[in-house]
């Protein structure tokens, strides 16, 4: 497909039609579904991989999609037991996780709907979807909009809108996977990386945060100066929120990332405070991705901006509130270059 052109993708779980739009902008070039407003590829000039782990028909991402390259929420991350209080009332969303918590808005969160193509061109793509009043046990009509650009030199920006009619939680994140060497054929565990952030959230067992802000010094946690994801012998299992800041803020850079190989290099920016890294310790599928690459454990990594998970049940964290007459706004740019 050319950059601008719209076709059919296939059609999803209730029968409807889900569309694929291509875009391009300075060295990039990639696809969009309507389908979770996914970013299904995303390729650089002069590197013959995609940068982005996905899948080459619908079927496969509804049934193993593991988020590829969705906008995950209505509430972004982990909510302990699906439980929160909100005004003073009580509120229960799907729990959707075997341990009983709630993941990513739940089983059928915005991640797992289809969306409207509102508008495109030839380097963007908007998309939208009416999030209804008790859906996932969320309360509010929630409408979002969901705007790729691909901009020179090689930026894809990620732009997030919402409005409400009733109080609701709101935390949207773009859920790609990255693979900066070979497209997913290995893994990422030698990438070099680094997170500008002081701190992380602990977790537990069921990976909930214990509450603790803790800080990096120290720690296997600690990647201000860059280095390899994996940590030596010691293998450290990450899928923590890195704490940028207390609040949402001024697009600001948040993580570097190199692949150990191709010399690829991406930059996070983002207004969030919160950046979610998981290393992509996932089952594989069994099932041929992009490029009938078959996805083995660690085949990719996510950064995902956010505010902090379980946030309704820890007052002193960064909240995800929206309120009527207020708007929900996010900006992440993923800025890549050729070392």
């Amino acid at each position: 497909m050319r950059a601008g052109e719209v076709a059919r993708f296939g059609h999803d779980q209730h029968g409807d039609a889900v569309t694929r739009a291509a875009i391009a902008g300075g060295s990039l070039r990639g696809s969009i579904l309507t389908w979770g407003a996914t970013v299904q590829e995303l390729w650089l000039d002069g590197h013959d991989r995609p940068l982005t782990l996905g899948f080459g028909r619908i079927e496969d991402y509804l049934a193993h999609s593991l988020f590829y390259g969705a906008i995950v929420g209505r509430c972004a991350n982990r909510i302990a037991r699906g439980r929160f209080t909100l005004d003073g009332r009580r509120w229960q969303i799907d729990a959707n996780e075997p341990s009983g918590h709630a993941l990513h808005g739940g089983g059928d969160g915005v991640w797992r709907r289809n969306w409207r193509l509102a508008a495109s061109g030839p380097d963007f793509a908007t998309l939208a979807l009416d999030d209804l009043d008790g859906a996932m046990g969320f309360p509010g009509n929630l409408a979002i909009s969901c705007t790729y650009r691909l901009s020179p030199p090689a930026t894809l920006s990620v732009e997030l809108t919402a409005t409400t009619d009733a109080p609701t939680l709101c935390s949207l994140a773009h859920h790609s996977w990255f693979n900066l060497d070979d497209g997913g054929v290995g893994d990422v565990l030698a990438h070099r990386m680094m997170i500008a952030a002081g701190a992380y959230l602990p977790v537990d067992a069921t990976l909930i945060p214990t509450g603790v802000v803790q800080p990096v010094d120290g720690t296997p946690f600690d990647f201000r100066q860059a280095r390899p994801i994996a940590d030596g012998e010691r293998r450290t299992a990450y899928d923590h929120n890195f704490c940028l800041a207390a609040a949402r803020g001024p697009l600001a850079r948040a993580a570097w990332v190199q692949g150990a190989r191709s010399g690829v290099e991406m930059e996070v920016w983002t207004t969030e405070p919160g950046l979610q890294f998981f290393d992509g310790d996932a089952p594989p599928r069994g099932v041929a991705g992009l490029g009938g690459i078959r996805y083995g454990r660690h085949a990719g990594f996510c950064l995902e901006p956010q505010v902090w998970p379980d946030s309704p049940n820890r007052p002193y964290f960064p909240q995800a509130v929206l309120r009527p007459g207020e708007t929900y706004r996010q900006r992440t740019d993923y800025r890549f270059s050729m070392a």
